[in-house]
């Protein structure tokens, strides 16, 4: 008998108002493992009707949700981490199956949710207003701060979990209620999971509803939803600013999180040693399909070929495989179209005059038609101006650009329409401070590397990489508004 967080158990129904239920239309949608391209589990293609169904559930079960305690909300997101918890190793598997992540980027999926929904946890005690002298004599202002009401949350396939639950769990403790709509890629980790979750907490009905679907089908019903107070998105920039649109036709609170093309700068004192390991996490972890990965390396020419060296005998030695292989590294891509982006991107930058200095092809796998395997890929005497570096690659490719002068590394890093996350190494802090001040983006890692998420800090990007903030009180922020509540205590006097 399967577990109920297995990915053999039976996923195929949505979760509006506390219950299981088949779409409106009894279509479902095939979920493919990328490690053997073979169909793991179908779920339900909803429809706008059941989006329908699941803000009418949503805003009925708000207001009440609203007016509890916080001690008791509070609990409530303690216990969904205790689920979380408990059925981790369950996870870590349905990760596998679903998006192809190995067992590291798993594991870590597993803790950076822990640490969000542990921050979750602790915003209803804070969630205080304030009190403000006024002008008016024997005035009294209050300023209380109150859940905005409905809020959708629109996940992505990358790192489903997480980014699910940094906008999930912190919304439900505010005293809000959701709506969640997962990739259709991977609509069990960043959606019907979450249900069977909160099954496991005192959450009561219709706070939760998950609708899976394609985004082509019901997207747009989701994002300009009447209903829906704030709308969470994590996703490429085209996309979101079609969603922010449609939430703005609302007024709704678009929070987004959107592309970026961010750069990894290496001086000439950098400590290589250090700056090679952060850059073979930054770059390929999960197969770089990581948002805040690096995409372009900045690296000062009087470095520049033994880092290029040294990054490709990191990239060669790497263990690529299957997602369900404890010593992969390396794991297939989420679908075949991201992966022919990406190797089109490395075919147009070599065209362009780059150095393929290691993969640019796929790994055969055994047993699987079509590999979506990717190797990890170096490319030297890249410009700023070719595909794998002016486009968000989202693979294991690693573009190597030279500079001069800091001035040069700081305009070819700014040399983007993104803003979203970056790093630097070098051996004078100074010199790394001055240069991380100046690069035009919401996020700057001094001698780390780009891919940092921390509950209690706020994360944001700037130009095309999206608008609003996550974690900790900004988001809190995002997900409430004040409201002024004056007390006249003594008579006033007006001038008619």
């Amino acid at each position: 008998m399967p577990s109920d967080f297995s990915i053999d158990a039976d996923w195929n129904a949505l979760h509006i108002d506390g219950e299981w239920t088949a779409s409106e239309s009894g279509d479902t949608l095939a979920v493919e493992d990328p490690s053997t391209r073979e169909t793991v589990v179908d779920v339900p293609a909803g429809t706008n009707a059941d989006v329908d169904a699941a803000y009418e559930a949503a805003a009925d079960a708000q207001e009440e949700w609203a007016e509890t305690p916080p001690a008791h909300r509070q609990a409530v997101v303690q216990q969904f981490l205790q689920a979380l918890d408990a059925h981790s190793e369950e996870i870590v598997d349905l990760l596998a199956h679903e998006v192809g992540g190995s067992p590291l980027m798993g594991e870590t999926s597993i803790q950076i949710a822990s640490d969000h929904a542990s921050e979750a946890a602790t915003l209803p005690r804070r969630m205080k207003g304030e009190h403000a002298d006024s002008n008016i004599p024997g005035k009294e202002n209050l300023v209380q701060r109150e859940p905005k009401g409905v809020v959708t949350v629109i996940s992505p396939w990358n790192f489903p979990l997480n980014l699910s639950m940094r906008a999930v769990a912190p919304a439900i403790a505010a005293g809000n209620s959701v709506v969640l709509k997962p990739s259709t890629n991977s609509p069990i980790t960043g959606g019907l999971l979450f249900a069977k979750l909160f099954e496991e907490t005192d959450l009561p009905d219709g706070v939760i509803n998950v609708v899976t679907g394609k985004g082509s089908d019901i997207g747009d019903r989701v994002a300009g939803h009447p209903e829906s107070d704030v709308v969470s998105f994590t996703g490429s920039t085209s996309v979101g600013q079609h969603v922010a649109g449609l939430a703005g036709e609302n007024l709704a609170i678009p929070a987004m999180e959107l592309g970026g093309n961010n750069a990894f700068v290496v001086t000439d004192d950098a400590d290589l040693d250090r700056a090679i390991d952060a850059a073979t996490f930054g770059s390929f972890v999960h197969q770089g399909q990581v948002c805040i990965s690096i995409n372009r390396h900045v690296v000062h020419e009087d470095v520049y070929d033994e880092y290029v060296e040294r990054l490709t005998e990191r990239a060669e030695a790497l263990q690529t495989g299957s997602a369900h292989d404890e010593d992969t590294v390396i794991a297939p891509i989420i679908d075949e179209s991201q992966r022919d982006q990406m190797l089109e991107f490395v075919e147009e930058t070599v065209d362009a005059g780059a150095t393929l200095e290691t993969g640019g092809g796929t790994v055969q796998m055994e047993g699987v038609e079509d590999s979506l395997l990717v190797e990890p890929t170096v490319l030297s005497d890249v410009t700023n101006d070719m595909s794998a570096a002016c486009n968000e690659h989202f693979g294991p490719i690693a573009p190597v650009i030279p500079f001069s002068d800091v001035d040069e590394a700081v305009e070819i890093a700014n040399d983007t329409e993104y803003g979203l996350s970056g790093a630097v190494h070098a051996g004078d802090l100074e010199v790394a401070k001055d240069i991380a001040d100046r690069m035009e983006t919401g996020n700057v890692h001094i001698n780390d590397q780009p891919i940092n998420d921390e509950a209690h800090v706020p994360f944001s990007g700037t130009g095309d990489s999206g608008m609003g903030t996550y974690n900790s009180d900004a988001f809190l922020h995002e997900v409430t508004e004040t409201k002024w509540i004056s007390i006249q205590h003594d008579h006033r006097d007006y001038p008619i």
